[in-house]
């Protein structure tokens, strides 16, 4: 767990909402708390109006009893002798627009150079306990590319939650019990059979099976052939064909399931991700973890012997009513309620996930899941059953990602040989690489459907996100390189370009950029709030724009470019814009889990 308790950046929006508040209060006598806190600063939508905007009359007028824009036009009288506030106008049907003055912006780049990757630090969580459990792929197999988008959203969500004062724990929940495990188990097994010489006919061997022979990829043979080397010819029978299910399983299972895990875990090591706890479901089921949730649920009166109706979609004649264990999922929020037992005693899936959820709860105040869309039946049971549990003391959420089609050359990429039916992540990092991966599947929202393009992801232009970013900081890095060259190293640490003359920062491009600086904390409180990890990415490519238009702009004026050998002054004030533009850079990746570039080849 990250016990992240991070000092709040100076951020500019929420020291003006602050102001705003007070002024209209001065504006408004009496006006109630619950109206003040709704109060907004938000960005200007046109920088030709100013910096930040207000809804603060609108939502005062109806107490008040006075028109929008007349309460707006006082408003602004107020906040126009706010320090630091330049002009505030009235605008539209109650509206006030607030423009900074110039070292108001220019500050940002001293606050960015003190604070360097806290910037954007927040006390939103308040220590508050988070579980983010994501991944969580069968181990069955090797990690696929549906695997690797859920893989990158919780990974950067947990890395935000923990930037803005929330305890994180990030956990992968190993499902390790069931069906897919005995199919894997069987798979195993042939593969064993194989190394020791058997000739298996496999079809013959699958119908032995009680799920079919349904794992069939090459990722399977190194195990078999570890088996064989380990047991030799032990778990066969005597003509070398497959031997009783008892001699055998137990020891299959467990050597299937470790190399599996090891194989993941290498997988997700290679993407940049590193969890702090793996659950599994077998160690849940055999500590007793799910019979004390429904016991707990039980003793609630939430259990009842009843027949649910038949599922949507299917006949009358193909369904046969049975008596079973229900909860009463309804009484928190649920279409239905859910069977907790079948009819034959053994419990449902959705049992033992109640049981995880519960050993969950006990350490966290929020419990998220990031699951593919496949899911989405799933959540409102979920949440009904966390209630229940917790008593409406621990939250319940859910991040659904959407599927991820993978192209090249404008086609769907094959399938991979090693897997068998499907492209591996380990596929996609050996051909783009980890940051690409990362950054780009967070360049759209968890939920929308994306295309992975192998050649959009590796082209070197502006239409690739990942290199317009990295370019950026490519080329703060370079023009700090070539400074340390002509002033000397010590002259541009963030220490020595704290002192530089910052008000030389003036041209209009310039206060842009500081501009756009100076929203990062909001922006990552607000992405925070929302479990939007993508708005980080779409933030470093608003401001990696904004330094390559200023970096455009110096090469037909040269008052903005970056070094003056004549003018040091100068030189050190843009070095200071340089140097604070790359941390923000450096920020925004760390929580999307992307390596900065020094320097681009």
């Amino acid at each position: 767990m990250s016990d992240s308790s991070p000092p709040t950046t100076d951020c500019l929006f929420a020291r003006y909402q602050a102001q705003v508040r007070d002024a209209l209060r001065a504006v408004v006598p009496g006006l109630p708390d619950e109206v003040a806190a709704r109060v907004e600063v938000t960005p200007a939508r046109d920088p030709a109006h100013g910096d930040m905007a207000t809804n603060a009359a609108l939502l005062a007028a109806k107490i008040a009893r006075r028109k929008p824009a007349d309460i707006a036009r006082d408003l602004a009288e107020k906040l126009a002798e706010l320090p630091g506030i330049a002009r505030a106008e009235a605008a539209g049907p109650g509206f006030v627009n607030l423009a900074l003055k110039p070292e108001v912006l220019q500050s940002v780049a001293l606050s960015v150079l003190r604070e360097g990757a806290s910037f954007g630090d927040s006390r939103l969580g308040d220590g508050q306990r988070v579980n983010v459990e994501y991944v969580s792929a069968n181990p069955t197999g090797p990690m696929h590319v549906g695997h690797c988008r859920g893989a990158v959203v919780g990974d950067a969500l947990a890395n935000l939650l923990a930037k803005t004062g929330h305890r994180v724990t990030k956990e992968y929940y190993i499902n390790d019990a069931g069906a897919q495990v005995i199919a894997l188990t069987w798979a195993t097994y042939w593969r064993y059979l194989q190394a020791i010489g058997t000739n298996v006919d496999e079809e013959a061997f699958s119908a032995l099976t009680p799920t079919g022979l349904q794992y069939r990829g090459d990722y399977l043979i190194p195990i078999g052939e570890v088996l064989a080397k380990e047991h030799g010819k032990a778990l066969a029978g005597p003509d070398g064909q497959a031997a009783p299910q008892e001699i055998w399983f137990d020891i299959v299972r467990a050597a299937a399931l470790k190399a599996m895990m090891a194989q993941i875990r290498e997988d997700l090591s290679a993407l940049g991700i590193q969890h702090e706890v793996f659950s599994s479901e077998a160690e849940i089921l055999a500590g007793g973890a799910v019979d004390q949730a429904i016991a707990a649920l039980d003793a609630k009166g939430l259990l009842y012997e009843g027949v649910l109706e038949p599922p949507k979609g299917k006949a009358p004649e193909d369904w046969e009513p049975r008596p079973q264990t229900l909860f009463r999922a309804t009484q928190f929020g649920d279409d239905v309620d859910r069977a907790l037992r079948k009819s034959d005693g053994s419990n449902t899936y959705f049992a033992n996930d109640i049981g995880y959820h519960a050993q969950k709860a006990r350490e966290a105040d929020v419990l998220i899941d990031v699951l593919g869309a496949d899911h989405g039946g799933y959540v409102s049971r979920m949440r009904a059953a966390v209630s229940a549990l917790t008593d409406n003391k621990t939250g319940f959420e859910v991040v659904m990602c959407q599927i991820v089609r993978v192209v090249k050359g404008g086609e769907p990429v094959r399938m991979s040989k090693r897997a068998g039916t499907f492209v591996t992540l380990r596929d996609l990092l050996d051909e783009v690489g980890k940051d690409a991966v990362r950054f780009t599947m967070l360049t759209r929202k968890a939920d929308a459907q994306m295309e992975f393009d192998l050649d959009a992801v590796v082209a070197q232009t502006r239409d690739n996100p990942v290199f317009y970013v990295q370019y950026a900081h490519a080329r703060c890095r370079s023009v700090l390189r070539a400074a340390e060259t002509m002033f000397g190293e010590e002259s541009v640490t963030p220490e020595a370009l704290t002192s530089a003359e910052i008000g030389r920062l003036d041209s209009e491009t310039e206060l842009a950029l500081l501009r756009r600086m100076s929203t990062f904390p909001r922006v990552v409180e607000a992405a925070a709030q929302a479990r939007e990890p993508h708005r980080i990415a779409y933030y470093c490519g608003e401001l990696a724009a904004d330094f390559h238009a200023l970096w455009n702009k110096g090469r037909e004026d040269t008052t903005l470019r970056f070094l003056h050998e004549n003018d040091r002054a100068a030189s050190m004030a843009k070095l200071a814009l340089v140097a604070s533009v790359a941390s923000v850079l450096r920020c925004g990746l760390a929580i999307l889990g992307v390596e900065p570039v020094e320097e681009m080849r």
